[in-house]
């Protein structure tokens, strides 16, 4: 089978976080992840603006044989994957807030969505929405000011407690009992996150089910590395690698790319 890459990108380091589902899930393949961390947050970009920087990443990441791509940015999905799937012919996995299952199972009829401006003005988004949420009461938040504050190193710090305490405050307050994460880089909130909800919160990114997706995608097109040997992963960023490297911990093969 194709031992060519998984290509993988985002408007940043947050994809890290559906990274290490598919490595958790396909350890034989080989991956190269795209950050274009010197564009982010993508959310706040007009929905041309989103194509565009989407066409780029693509073509960058076609250019390095990659044989099929996740575009592990809620926001490049909901505005830009249509058009990459009528542009490229390569298999496309895209990221979507997963409101479904949060819809599905609450019990207080009540549930909270934390994502970026450009993924809860998206029509797919909206489509998704007006398709669960018909019977329950959803709190839509904008993360207004978290990506940027991931992208410079300042995961754990006060600012990011203050901006999450003002964020959860109106879904605490309506009783949610699910939080869903419509931004790749949310998860790496998920300590704070669990801190400052009630217990009964359940907390739902999209990372597991974007992971089983490749697979089957990939058996499908007869594009699973049969290989036996642990796969080879690399990381390009257009910013600081310092911040990339801290997510993903351990040694890896981390470059700067001016693209």
């Amino acid at each position: 089978m194709s031992t060519k890459p998984i290509g993988i990108f985002d408007s940043g380091v947050g994809g890290t976080s559906i990274w290490n589902e598919l490595h958790l899930r396909l350890p034989h393949e080989n991956t190269i992840y795209l950050s274009d961390s010197k564009n982010s947050p993508y959310g706040t970009k007009t929905q041309q603006e989103i194509i565009q920087l989407s066409i780029k990443n693509t073509e960058h990441l076609m250019s390095k044989g990659c044989k099929l791509i996740v575009v592990a940015c809620n926001t490049a999905t909901t505005n830009s994957i249509k058009i990459l799937r009528e542009k490229f012919q390569i298999p496309f996995i895209g990221i979507e807030p997963a409101i479904k299952p949060a819809a599905l199972n609450t019990k207080t009829k009540a549930i909270g969505i934390l994502a970026t401006r450009g993924t809860l003005s998206s029509e797919l988004f909206h489509q998704a929405a007006d398709l669960y949420s018909r019977h329950i009461q959803v709190i839509e938040q904008e993360g207004e000011g978290i990506v940027q504050l991931i992208e410079s190193g300042k995961l754990d710090s006060s600012e990011m407690t203050d901006l999450l305490k003002l964020y959860l405050q109106p879904m605490i307050k309506a009783n949610i009992d699910y939080l869903v994460l419509g931004c790749t880089h949310y998860p790496y909130l998920l300590p704070q996150l669990l801190e400052l909800l009630p217990e009964q919160v359940k907390i739902i990114d999209s990372g597991e089910a974007v992971a089983k997706q490749t697979e089957l995608i990939l058996k499908e097109n007869n594009l699973l590395n049969s290989s036996m040997t642990k796969g080879k992963w690399q990381f390009n960023t257009n910013a600081s690698t310092e911040v990339i490297a801290k997510l993903l911990g351990g040694n890896h093969d981390i470059s700067y790319l001016d693209f």
